[in-house]
């Protein structure tokens, strides 16, 4: 039951209000002034605050204005004269949440101090949410300790605080989506929405309509208005994954959102005022886009006045083992499996694994390799079909040289042969690497490799 604190200079009102409320079920705390009542505040933090007006020590407003509103405000009801209303209306502007007038109604009291307890709660659940959502998206809280994640996870912390446009770059897979989360939830817009979009997933014709939003009669089917994205996460964090895929026209509205602050729903000639902040993330190389007249120069340096490059896993393979600890751990608690560990080889296979997919695929494989499991502890039979090569043989029977391996070299005549077994159709190549055939797309670039053959991905 809520806790309940009573302030009020008339010991027989006190006694009166505690014992009412004490029969209700609610903890009951009462203080005979405004200053021994910020004490209890201070030292209880209660739920609902009921408070006379008129005390010799301190005035009602005056304490309500006293109670700390951290970590937990409490719903705050005032109790006045009818002659003082005015007093009491001036309490609400201060934060009370509601009043009542003398000589109380028993009834019309415990009604109040039942919506006041409720409002408590649910400003206590949503503060618990939020938390939840913080810790899981701290930044000291991503997972990784070689050199270049280090680098930037320090980034990341720096621009949490403030509301610079962020440019997140890396392969698929490599955490963009979770790093701009927990930018999002370090800065000062916490409280607000972060909303993510996949620009390459949304269709050209709806992509507009999706973030800015339009009137009716805008087009045909517009029955009615819809707000955009941009417009519903106003005062938030907007991150737009697979930027370097936004249509040229799109890009040309997105660099005035950036410029003015202002978007226009399509249909409208109203400009409406807006105040977000844009993260985006890409795994194209956007220069190399502005070269080819794909992406406009301007709007590339208003997304990038700080640059984050995530790393590919194969080049943090010392990060590995801390993060198949990591999956281990949460997808115990999903599934309520009691997996304590790796078996070594199985661990060395998995560091050894040039992983297309990055995190993403590191992921799936520990998800299942944890379904499956009939110990309790994953074994190199429980990964071993997770791991196979483009031609077929099983990765973790290949003998390495003595020398070493170029993962580049081996990777570049892995894409190679890839193209060649598919008959030169990258949508066709990408599958048999599993890779998605952006992904393929963007390796291939990389190695500066003939471009492949126009077709459609499936």
């Amino acid at each position: 039951m809520a806790v309940v604190l009573v302030v009020d200079d008339e010991p027989l009102q006190r006694e009166i209000l505690k014992t009412i409320l004490d029969d209700e079920g609610y903890e009951t705390y009462t203080a005979s002034s405004g200053e021994e009542g910020l004490k209890i505040v201070d030292k209880l933090h209660p739920d609902v605050v009921l408070t006379d007006l008129k005390m010799e020590d301190m005035e009602g407003i005056e304490f309500i204005e006293s109670i700390p509103r951290e970590p937990f405000e409490p719903s705050m009801i005032v109790m006045t004269a009818y002659g003082t209303i005015s007093s009491a209306v001036e309490a609400m502007k201060k934060g009370a949440f509601d009043y009542l007038t003398k000589p109380l109604n028993k009834n019309t009291l415990l009604l109040t101090v039942k919506r006041a307890a409720e409002r408590a709660s649910l400003l206590k659940e949503n503060l618990q949410l939020q938390k939840a959502l913080y810790d899981k998206f701290s930044i000291e809280g991503i997972v990784g300790s070689s050199r270049k994640m280090r680098e930037a996870i320090e980034i990341m912390k720096k621009v949490s605080s403030t509301s610079a446009t962020v440019l997140l770059g890396g392969e698929s897979g490599t955490g963009k989506e979770l790093a701009a989360r927990a930018i999002h939830y370090n800065s000062p817009r916490r409280a607000k929405p972060f909303t993510a979009v996949n620009c390459a997933a949304i269709p050209e014709n709806l992509i507009e309509s999706e973030l800015f939003g339009y009137e009716p009669g805008a087009f045909t089917g517009a029955t009615s208005r819809s707000i955009g994205l941009f417009e519903s996460t106003n005062g938030g964090t907007i991150f737009l994954d697979e930027v370097g895929d936004l249509p040229a026209l799109l890009q040309s509205k997105i660099l005035r959102v950036l410029q003015d602050k202002e978007i226009r729903r399509i249909g409208s000639r109203d400009n409406i005022k807006i105040d977000l902040r844009v993260i985006s993330a890409t795994n194209r190389d956007l220069e190399k886009e502005i070269i080819k007249k794909n992406f406009r120069e301007d709007l590339y340096y208003r997304l990038k006045v700080i640059t984050i490059e995530l790393p590919p896993l194969r080049e943090r393979r010392g990060d590995i083992p801390e993060l198949v600890n990591f999956f281990i751990r949460k997808y115990n608690q999903e599934f309520g499996k009691r997996i304590k560990g790796i078996e070594e080889n199985a661990l060395k296979a998995l560091v050894e694994y040039h992983w297309p997919g990055n995190i993403r695929q590191l992921e799936s494989v520990i998800e299942r390799a944890l379904l499956m499991s009939e110990s309790f502890i994953i074994s190199i039979k429980d990964i071993r079909s997770e791991l196979r090569s483009a031609h077929g043989s099983d990765i973790l029977d290949f003998d390495l040289p003595e020398e070493g391996i170029n993962f580049e070299e081996l990777e570049k005549e892995l894409l190679k042969k890839a193209m060649v077994k598919s008959h030169d159709v990258a949508t066709k190549a990408a599958k048999l690497l599993g890779m998605s055939y952006k992904t393929f797309v963007y390796r291939w670039e990389k190695f500066n490799l003939t471009s492949p053959k126009e077709d459609t991905p499936s």
